[in-house]
């Protein structure tokens, strides 16, 4: 139930992204798919029995309990994250840049040819 509801944001962003008009209503949409993409590896990911890749240094413990959990996807994960909120900033910055010519951030209105 809760991997549909991930999928639904992430389509409802990617809607978003192709709908809507509005340069800052796109980037807006286009964090809410990524926020859902992320959401939806992180639920993949998630499994119960995994412990954290920690190891003990207590000389009782010498095989673990339970399988360790990889950290490469939650590394990847991570660093999709913070690429994201960089994209985001920069978009954000020309977008900021681009509404002292055209202050509604239509993509109409940018798109019709300028008489110079």
């Amino acid at each position: 139930m809760i991997e549909a509801l991930v999928l639904v944001t992430a389509l409802a962003g990617f809607l978003g992204v192709l709908l809507r008009r509005n340069l800052f209503l796109k980037v807006l949409a286009l964090d809410v798919m990524s926020t859902g993409v992320i959401g939806f590896f992180v639920l993949l990911a998630a499994r119960s029995g995994l412990r954290t890749p920690i190891l003990e240094t207590s000389p009782e413990v010498v095989q673990p309990v339970s399988p360790f959990a990889d950290p490469v996807p939650q590394a990847v994960i991570l660093t999709a994250i913070v690429i994201g909120f960089s994209v985001q900033a920069l978009l954000l910055v020309v977008i900021t840049h681009l509404a002292r010519r055209e202050p509604t951030l239509q993509v109409d209105a940018m798109e019709e040819p300028t008489e110079g």
